[in-house]
């Protein structure tokens, strides 16, 4: 088992310890000198005074100096979240190859768990519920074999689906057109755009009839639509009209004033573990960072920090999605995707009351 990121020192273990957290488990081990056991982060005993606490990378070495396992957490067998991983795991497999799908029953019975129960531990540890799972690999695979089949059909049952009405049913807001339009490159889909100036340099706003899919920043106005074309080659993108002018205002106030909100739809695109990523970002509060491991732990995969720092540099929509608020495990700021400068002053005009940029409250 791959160990969790995000544990490294013994302050971050301590308060693991004193909190129980779940997503410790496998990183490290502690042992109590008074008792001389070694449990489990996640242990339910009572909490040891920190004193007497002395952390190790492994259960071999906390028996080669001379501690025992606990009887409670056992920690020389698989944990109750290893077992219930492997069983989230299975069903997984299931749900990418079997057609038609399993039921949410058949799968929490091989589990040897209750429908609810079953259904809440899958959606904790994958971030979809089953059906959402199913039918987002499935559209994933959809998405790539239209790219080489020789027609729509051959696609859908190389997809795994069973007939062409469940590969249509719900692949729309996945794909934001149809198949066969996908297949060509996006050949037919209508984008509007708008450029405008921010504190930030250029920013050019871009949606189709399902939401705003794109925002990015650039130095020079003439490179923004000539990049968007870039990102959805077979489109057509156009320049948006007079009522596309509020919605390129409402992105510049909320770069300007984040605390003034963004109430535009979205149309997201990107693979289930991005999105999985980009709702997480999305749930950062303004003013606030988090680490790329951290990010990894709130999506209920610890060992993905370096997927999710990813799934961050593939975000084409800027403040919309904060992937700015992401920042080292030090606090130090990474990579932007529009320049770590643009990060920085997104980042302090998040954290000065009222939302006034820094030098024009000096």
């Amino acid at each position: 088992m791959m160990r969790p990121l995000g544990f490294a020192t013994e302050e971050r273990r301590w308060t693991a310890v004193v909190e129980r957290d779940a997503a410790a488990e496998g990183a490290f081990f502690y042992a109590v000198r008074s008792t001389g056991v070694v449990c489990r982060p996640g242990c339910a005993s009572r909490t040891p005074k920190r004193a007497n606490v002395a952390f190790f990378d492994t259960l071999e070495a906390a028996e080669r100096a001379g501690y025992r396992p606990c009887k409670r957490c056992t920690p020389g067998e698989r944990s109750p979240q290893e077992r219930l991983a492997e069983q989230v795991v299975r069903a997984c497999r299931r749900l990418e190859d079997e057609e038609p799908e399993p039921t949410l029953d058949a799968l929490a019975a091989e589990a040897g768990l209750s429908r609810a129960h079953f259904q809440r531990a899958f959606k904790r540890l994958v971030g979809l519920t089953p059906k959402q799972y199913a039918r987002t690999r499935r559209g994933e695979r959809f998405r790539t074999s239209l790219g080489r089949a020789t027609s729509v059909t051959e696609a859908i049952y190389d997809a795994g689906f069973g007939s062409s009405s469940r590969a249509y049913e719900g692949n729309g807001d996945r794909l934001g057109m149809t198949p066969s339009a996908y297949r060509k490159g996006a050949a037919g889909l209508a984008i509007r755009y708008g450029v405008a100036t921010c504190s930030l340099g250029w920013l050019v706003v871009a949606a189709t009839d399902r939401g705003v899919c794109s925002i990015e920043f650039g130095d020079e106005p003439a490179e923004l639509p000539t990049r968007l074309q870039a990102r959805f080659p077979g489109a057509q993108v156009v320049e948006g009209g007079p009522d596309f002018v509020r919605v390129v205002e409402q992105v510049v106030a909320f770069v300007e004033a984040p605390s003034v909100g963004l109430d535009l739809p979205l149309d997201i695109r990107g693979t289930a573990f991005q999105q999985r990523v980009w709702d997480a970002l999305r749930q950062v509060p303004p003013g606030t960072t988090v680490g790329y491991a951290e990010l990894a732990a709130r999506i209920g995969r610890p060992e993905a920090a370096r997927a999710v720092a990813g799934a961050c540099a593939a975000n084409g929509l800027a403040v919309a999605v904060p992937c700015h608020r992401v920042v080292r495990a030090d606090g130090q700021l990474s990579g932007y995707r529009w320049g770590v400068e643009r990060k920085r002053a997104l980042l302090d005009v998040e954290r000065v009351p009222g939302d006034a940029r820094p030098e024009e409250s000096a």
